[in-house]
């Protein structure tokens, strides 16, 4: 049973996810919880996550050789010194066509299905229930979400690391990487990390999505003196980006392990015969608990500001269209 307008309007205020409103805001020309809303949140995560990591393309593509092999580089600026001074910002941006389809596809997949999924589960659970547990909404909406989002991510994951890492230089370009990786592997050379990729975003977009939502909460609740819609839309969206750099911070910490197992995984070659899950045991095998932490420093710096950044814009992109910010607003009276 999908929720009705009655049932979700007792979370108006509570979370604006869940709010029914077309109800949400007068004059808002994109009803909330229909069709257009969702395809315009997927829209605005496209955007947000597209230009976001093609912005830190030079910071991932140091952290990917870091993890790879933790000697090439003393630190994430040693790095762009070394890359910048052989290849010039050309060499910083290496992998960035495949980050940009790769994250623009990601993040449409996640902020569309997420905001859908929060619809859905809110009507399956009930309104006592959802409004009690929202956290858990938040949680198994992000994870369904993010199963999705990175089946749209994969492939390009894969070409994107397979140009950042190699030795020597991959590919002559975007189109030339995936005939190489369709000639060498076929379909698997594009979906082979796919597991562990659920293993490092499906945490990570729990807790980026659950904590983001928390702490705007808790900014209005606790350290702001007045109700969220008694502040200017500027001010709201300082809000949305200091609760995504927080939440960012939990997200690079939580996915660390994996996303360096993913960015070993499309490095390495397969013994003859052996399957994906075996090669992910030697490497971390190899790799030890030191090892799957490589890389840290420059992830917390990168996500964070990843995160902070992706939020912003994704509410940006609400504001433009008519649409409230994310979260936040107090809960409503009983009368």
């Amino acid at each position: 049973m999908l929720p009705t307008a009655t049932t979700l309007s007792a979370f108006k205020g509570a979370s604006q996810p869940f709010v029914a409103a077309s109800v949400a805001e007068k004059g808002a020309p994109i009803e909330i919880n229909s069709a257009r809303y969702f395809l315009t949140c997927a829209a605005g995560g496209s955007l947000a996550c597209g230009l976001t990591h093609y912005a830190m393309t030079p910071v991932d593509q140091i952290k990917c050789r870091m993890q790879v092999n933790k000697s090439l580089y003393s630190g994430v600026f040693d790095g762009f010194k070394k890359v910048g001074s052989a290849q010039g910002i050309k060499g910083l941006y290496l992998g960035g066509v495949p980050t940009l389809l790769g994250y623009s596809m990601q993040g449409m997949g996640k902020y569309g299905f997420y905001e859908y999924f929060k619809y859905l589960y809110a009507g399956i659970a009930g309104e006592e229930t959802a409004a009690k547990y929202k956290t858990m909404l938040y949680l198994s909406a992000s994870a369904s979400a993010e199963v999705i989002a990175d089946v749209l991510l994969c492939p390009m994951e894969a070409l994107k690391v397979k140009m950042q890492t190699s030795a020597t230089p991959f590919s002559n370009g975007f189109l030339d990487g995936l005939r190489k990786v369709h000639a060498a592997e076929g379909l698997n050379g594009f979906y082979k990390g796919l597991a562990p990729l659920w293993l490092r975003q499906i945490p990570y977009t729990m807790v980026k999505f659950a904590s983001f939502e928390k702490t705007v909460e808790a900014i209005y609740k606790h350290v702001l003196s007045k109700p969220k819609d008694q502040y200017s839309k500027s001010q709201q969206l300082g809000v949305t980006f200091a609760a995504g750099y927080f939440a960012g911070i939990f997200c690079a910490v939580v996915s660390h392990p994996a996303d360096t197992l993913v960015s070993k995984l499309n490095n390495v070659a397969k013994a003859e015969g052996e399957s994906t899950g075996t090669l992910a045991m030697r490497i971390l095998k190899d790799l030890g608990f030191a090892g799957v932490w490589a890389g840290l420093t420059p992830r917390i710096f990168m996500i964070g500001t990843l995160t902070a950044l992706q939020w912003f814009i994704y509410d940006s992109f609400k504001v433009q269209t008519g649409l409230p910010t994310t979260g936040g607003a107090a809960a409503p009276k009983k009368e």
